[in-house]
C-alpha cells in the first residue's frame, strides 16, 4: 500500500506539472515535467555539493551541502513537494557534503541511507549517525557494481573499491541511468578512486558528469574523462571560495575536450530534465572555463559556438563543412597534414582517441583549415 500511495501521488504531481509546467524566470528556459521524466537538480549550496533527483514519485538526495546551506536544502526539497526520501546518499563525511543531510534526516522520512564504510573523526559524523539511527535505519555500504531501481531508471555503485585513510578517496560514486541518458556523481573522489572506476569494467560513458571535488586538481583525470566522455559537466562550488575551485588544470581539460560547462558559482541552481532519450536544461551552459582564482580564459556559450539543444557547434563547423573537410585542401598541397576535429570542441587533435574528445563524433580536415576556423592544437596530443 505504501508504494501504491507513493506511485499515485507521483502520478498526480506529474499531471499537475504537465498542466502547469515548471517555470523559470529571467533568461532561463521552461522545463516541463511529464511521465517518465527524471529531473536532476544541482543545488547552489555554495562551496559544497547537493543533488536532488526526482522520478516517478521517488526522490534521491546525493549529498546535502555545508552547514550554512542546510536550511536552504530542506526548504528546496519542501518546495519540490518532497515528503519522503527514498535514497539518501552520503558520498563521504566531510562537512561540505554531509551537514545538509543531517537536516534532511531530521525533516523528512528516509527509506534508505547509503554511505562509505569508514569512521570520520568529527562531531558531524556522530550527528549524522545519530540521525540515521533515529529513523530506525543503518547506513548501507554496497559493493561496487550494486544496482538499485529508482523511478524510471536505476543507479549503479561505482566506488569506493576499498577504504582509504583519505576521506575524499572513500567517496561513494554512482552512475544514474534513465533510458539512454546517464549521469555520474563522484563526490570528492580522487585520481586513485577514478582509476579504480576505470578498471572496474563498468561502462562509465555518460551524458552529464558532476565534476569531482568541486573541480579540484585532485580529480578529473585524463583517463577518467576518456572513459566517461561526457557532453556536459556540472561544477558545484562557491563563488570566490578560498580553495580556488575549480582548478585551472581541470578547466583546461574540459575546454580541450569540448565539454560544455555549467557552474553553480556562476549560474545558481541548475536543473537537467531527462526524458530517457534527450536532456533539456533550465538554462544554457555558461562555458566559463576560468578557474576559481580567475586564471584561464572565459568563453561564453556564444563564443564557444555551443548549443545545449543539439550539442553541435554553431560556427563554421556545419554539416557542409564537415563534408568538404574530407576532400583535399587544394590541388597544390595534397600532402598537407590532416588533423582530427570533435563535434563540439575548440581544439584539433593528431589522433581521434587521445582522450580529450569523443572519437565517434570526430572527423578530419587539413590543419590549415582547422586553424583558419579558429581551432587550436590539443596540448595533450601535440
Amino acid at each position: 500500500m505504501k508504494h501504491l500511495r507513493k506511485r499515485i501521488t507521483g502520478y498526480f504531481l506529474t499531471l499537475v506539472l504537465i498542466l502547469a509546467g515548471v517555470l523559470f524566470t529571467g533568461s532561463e528556459k521552461t522545463v516541463q515535467a511529464s511521465g517518465g521524466d527524471m529531473a536532476v537538480h544541482f543545488l547552489d549550496v555554495g562551496q559544497g555539493l547537493a543533488i536532488l533527483v526526482q522520478s516517478d514519485g521517488q526522490n534521491l538526495l546525493y549529498d546535502g551541502g555545508p552547514r550554512t546551506a542546510s536550511s536552504y536544502v530542506v526548504s528546496y526539497l519542501q518546495n519540490e513537494q518532497v515528503s519522503e526520501i527514498d535514497y539518501l546518499i552520503s558520498s563521504h563525511y566531510d562537512e561540505d557534503h554531509v551537514s545538509g543531510l543531517i537536516g534532511c534526516l531530521n525533516a523528512f522520512k528516509v527509506d534508505n541511507v547509503i554511505g562509505a564504510d569508514y569512521v570520520h573523526d568529527s562531531n558531524l559524523y556522530d550527528s549524522f549517525m545519530d540521525s540515521v539511527a533515529a529513523q530506525g535505519l543503518e547506513v548501507q555500504h554496497p559493493a561496487v557494481g550494486t544496482q538499485y531501481e529508482f523511478g524510471t531508471g536505476e543507479f549503479t555503485i561505482l566506488s569506493p573499491k576499498e577504504i582509504s585513510k583519505e576521506s575524499n578517496a572513500n567517496s561513494v560514486a554512482i552512475k544514474l541511468t534513465n533510458g539512454e541518458n546517464s549521469f555520474i556523481f563522484t563526490g570528492d573522489a580522487d585520481h586513485n578512486s577514478e582509476a579504480d572506476m576505470v578498471s572496474s569494467g563498468i561502462d562509465l560513458a555518460c551524458d552529464v558528469l558532476s565534476v569531482g571535488h568541486h573541480g579540484s586538481a585532485t580529480a578529473t583525470s585524463w583517463d577518467f574523462l576518456q572513459a566517461t566522455v561526457p557532453e556536459f559537466a556540472v561544477i558545484s562550488c562557491g563563488a570566490g571560495n578560498m580553495y580556488g575551485h575549480p582548478d585551472a588544470d581541470t578547466m583546461e581539460k574540459l575546454s580541450d575536450m569540448g565539454i560544455q560547462v555549467y557552474r553553480t558559482d556562476k549560474q545558481g541552481t541548475i536543473i537537467a530534465l531527462s526524458d530517457g532519450s534527450s536532456i533539456s536544461w533550465n538554462m544554457e551552459p555558461c562555458n566559463d572555463y576560468t578557474s576559481g582564482d580567475g586564471s584561464g580564459s572565459a568563453q561564453s556559450s556564444g563564443e564557444a559556438g555551443f548549443s545545449s539543444e543539439s550539442g553541435q557547434s554553431s560556427g563554421q563547423e556545419t554539416e557542409d563543412s564537415s563534408v568538404n573537410a574530407s576532400e583535399p585542401a587544394g590541388q597544390n598541397d595534397s600532402q598537407e597534414e590532416m588533423v582530427w576535429i570533435s563535434a563540439t570542441g575548440s581544439k584539433y587533435h593528431s589522433i581521434p582517441d587521445c582522450g580529450n574528445m569523443n572519437p565517434d563524433k570526430a572527423y578530419q580536415e587539413p590543419v590549415s583549415q582547422a586553424e583558419a576556423q579558429g581551432y587550436e592544437p590539443c596540448k595533450k596530443c601535440f
